[in-house]
């Protein structure tokens, strides 16, 4: 372990392996972004459970209130996070704004109102930003740059990871019979902003932002930790700083200064700040925001209207947009960025025309989706021959419940009556 200046109040020691600490790097940004996929996943959870919806006596403006209100934190939290990670330092924004989420989370579990719950939500969705937004540009700038694809990558891949993780905690708590169905879901999401603020104190200060602050030493010792195991003569480590220091100087021969009227001053610059702010719009207009915090309503609309089953398909949801988030961020790093945006955002514009034109068709109907969607791809597990009539025709041709209830003692036949009934039957049958 080393105890590199980090050129902030915080201290630290730092492990001198490079994988070790680009482990410690990859886990300390990207809870920043399990934070978000777990509050998506949570909130649409909630949205579910009748002991979180009865609580607050919900309704379809209250709803969306409590939802959005962590955006309104997120957008003051952004507007903060830039000036809050150049002047203190990419380490201190990044605590911040994880005290601030700890905080947020704390009074969401103990909501005992609407107005306390949003004000929550608001505070831990600032606090979400500063970090989520600090953390993103420090993992840029110190991570190894041979792995940054992947590592950059898997900080937004995270996301789901969050996100499946909350999904099966409100799966399990979805039947417990008190407001703790919904507290201890909320209660959890603080464990990544704590898990940040565990690892803060084992990393280094990003050497971009040292060298910018004059620190030149301890950038450069920072750059070997992150690429060459602490030794500040190899050739890579030493091409990097070289890089660093060049480019800063260049910067301040040009009079580039941390002005925001730096984003729009020259061509190359706006055409950066089109790139990136076209990635939050495309994210939110491919439909991913309404089934992360209303996939209750749109199963309801589906003809899935058991409060479990939702619950399951939430879980299954993340699982598998996990697995997408897996394969883009490898196919984004061997195919290339353009290419995999392209593709993914065709197949993705394909995907909401077929959505929009089955809402239209059965949203009045769900019964009818569900019947048209089970003559393609139907469900027979636990079902016998006779009750796989019943998919098809719509119509069980016998009295009893079915089989796997009755298995599982969710139904009771009276054992008597039913055998009388059989031989009457038998008897008809056997008649000429």
């Amino acid at each position: 372990m080393k105890k590199p200046p980090t050129g902030t109040w915080m201290p630290a020691w730092v492990p001198e392996s490079t994988v070790v600490l680009s482990c410690l790097l990859m886990i300390c940004a990207m809870v920043q972004s399990a934070t978000g996929g777990y509050d998506g996943s949570m909130l649409n959870g909630l949205n579910i459970l009748p002991s979180y919806t009865d609580y607050f006596n919900l309704n379809p403006a209250t709803t969306g209130l409590n939802t959005a209100s962590v955006f309104i934190g997120c957008f003051f939290g952004t507007l903060c996070s830039g000036v809050m990670s150049d002047s203190l330092g990419r380490r201190p924004a990044i605590f911040w704004g994880s005290v601030f989420t700890l905080i947020g989370v704390i009074l969401q579990t103990a909501a005992q109102n609407i107005a306390m719950f949003v004000v929550a939500r608001i505070v831990l969705g600032f606090g979400s930003a500063v970090s989520g937004v600090s953390g993103s540009v420090y993992l840029t700038e110190t991570f190894p740059s041979r792995w940054r694809a992947w590592g950059v990558g898997l900080l937004n891949d995270f996301y789901y990871v969050g996100a499946l993780i909350a999904a099966g905690i409100t799966l399990g708590t979805g039947e417990w019979n008190s407001t703790w169905a919904w507290r201890a879901p909320s209660l959890f999401q603080g464990i990544f902003s704590l898990a940040c603020i565990i690892i803060l104190p084992f990393i280094p200060e990003s050497p971009r932002w040292l060298v910018h602050q004059g620190y030149y030493e301890e950038a450069r010792l920072t750059v070997a930790l992150t690429n060459s195991n602490g030794d500040q003569s190899d050739p890579v480590a030493l091409t990097i700083y070289k890089e660093i220091l060049d480019t800063l100087n260049w910067e301040k021969s040009q009079g580039r200064t941390m002005s925001p009227k730096e984003i729009i001053k020259t061509p190359a610059s706006r055409k950066r700040l089109l790139i990136g702010s076209s990635a939050g719009p495309f994210s939110c207009i491919a439909g991913n925001i309404i089934a992360s915090y209303y996939l209750g309503a749109e199963l309801d609309t589906a003809g899935i209207t058991d409060k479990t089953d939702q619950l399951k398909a939430n879980v299954v949801l993340n699982a598998w947009c996990l697995v997408c988030c897996l394969f883009g961020t490898q196919l984004a790093a061997k195919w290339g960025r353009k290419p995999t945006a392209l593709l993914s955002q065709a197949l993705l514009i394909i995907c909401l025309f077929i959505i929009g034109g089955l809402s239209k068709m059965y949203a009045d109907n769900p019964d009818g989706a569900s019947n048209a969607l089970a003559v393609y791809w139907v469900e027979t597990k636990g079902k016998t021959l006779e009750e796989i009539d019943e998919v098809f025709e719509g119509e069980k041709h016998s009295s009893v419940p079915d089989v796997e209830l009755v298995r599982q003692g969710k139904e009771q036949i009276d054992v008597g009556k039913v055998e009388q009934q059989i031989v009457a039957e038998e008897q008809t049958v056997h008649e000429p």
